[in-house]
C-alpha cells in the first residue's frame, strides 16, 4: 500500500529546450529541488516519447526550430493532453508572454532563469495537474455509476433533479407513484446519494440536464 501511494505521488517535469547547456543546467536545478526530470532536445523528440499518463508538468522553451513552445503546447492540446506548461524565453517578448498566458500557461519566465521562481512555478503546475487528474478520476467513477442505471431509472433521475414529486413524475411517465418510488430508490442507491441536493450536484457534475417542463 505504501509503495502504491509513493507511485501515485511521484511526478515528472518534462523539460524541452534545444540548447544543450540550458537543458543540462535546468535539469540539474530541478533535480536539486527534488523533482524527477525527463529532458528532450527538440519538440519532435518530446512528442515521440512523451507519456501523458505520467503526472507532472512541462517546461517549454519558446524559441525552438521546427515547432516553437506555443506550437508544441497546441500540439499537446490537439492530441487531447491537458498538461500544465511553463514557458521560458531568452527574449522577454511581452506579446508572446501574453499569448502564452492566454493559452493557459502557468508562468512565463525570462532567461537567465531564477531558480526559486522556477521551482515555485513547477510546484504550482504540479498541484494544478494533480487537481485535474483527481477531477478526471472522480468524473470517470461517476460515469461508471451512471452506466449502471436502467433507462427508466435515468429518466426518473432527470425528473427528480427538476424538483418533481413522485406523484408528478408518475403522471409525466404514465405510471403509478409506487413504481416511481421503487425506481427512485434504486437510482439513489446505485449513485450513492441520499438527498435530492446531492443528486442535483451529481447531475451537474456529470452534465445531466433536468427533464424539461411539460407542455
Amino acid at each position: 500500500m505504501m509503495q502504491d501511494r509513493m507511485t501515485e505521488d511521484r511526478t515528472t517535469v518534462f523539460l524541452v529546450d534545444d540548447d544543450p547547456g540550458v537543458l543540462k543546467a535546468l535539469a540539474r536545478l530541478l533535480r536539486a529541488g527534488g523533482q524527477e526530470v525527463q529532458t528532450f532536445g527538440s519538440p519532435q523528440e518530446f512528442l515521440a516519447q512523451h507519456d501523458p499518463s505520467l503526472p507532472g508538468c512541462a517546461i517549454f522553451d519558446v524559441a525552438m526550430p521546427g515547432l516553437d513552445g506555443l506550437q508544441l503546447q497546441a500540439a499537446l492540446s490537439a492530441g487531447g493532453t491537458d498538461r500544465p506548461v511553463i514557458f521560458i524565453t531568452g527574449f522577454g517578448d511581452v506579446p508572446t508572454s501574453v499569448r502564452a498566458m492566454k493559452a493557459g500557461a502557468i508562468d512565463f519566465l525570462a532567461k537567465p532563469i531564477d531558480g526559486k521562481q522556477l521551482l515555485g512555478a513547477v510546484a504550482q503546475a504540479i498541484e494544478k495537474d494533480k487537481a485535474a487528474r483527481r477531477h478526471h478520476q472522480e468524473l470517470a467513477a461517476l460515469r461508471q455509476r451512471l452506466s449502471t442505471l436502467t433507462p427508466r431509472e435515468r429518466e426518473v433521475m432527470t425528473h427528480v433533479v427538476a424538483g418533481r414529486l413522485n406523484k408528478q413524475i408518475a403522471h409525466a411517465l404514465g405510471t403509478v407513484e409506487k413504481t416511481i418510488k421503487v425506481h427512485r430508490g434504486r437510482m439513489m442507491d446505485k449513485l450513492g446519494v441520499r438527498t435530492v441536493a446531492d443528486l442535483v450536484r451529481l447531475a451537474a457534475q456529470a452534465g445531466i440536464e433536468a427533464a424539461p417542463p411539460r407542455q
